[in-house]
């Protein structure tokens, strides 16, 4: 996690260049975690609503993104 932590911290810099390329990469990470733990609650039976409700989103938003993976 050290990657993250470091991110982190570059978001909140000074420079808006150093900031928001952080913000660009953090939202980057982000989506695949999201994209790797939906995977993994599908394999294990969970419904869309499930996941859905853990993201706290709409069903139909969590399968329109993940719904063809």
């Amino acid at each position: 996690m050290t990657d993250a932590t470091e991110l982190a911290a570059k978001a909140g810099d000074g420079d808006p260049r150093v900031g928001l390329r952080a913000v660009a990469a953090l939202r980057q990470l982000l989506e695949r975690l999201e994209a790797v733990q939906v995977r993994s609650a599908r394999a294990q039976g969970w419904a869309w609503q499930e996941i859905a409700a853990e993201l706290g989103v709409s069903k139909q938003a969590v399968h329109k993104k993940h719904g063809r993976r």
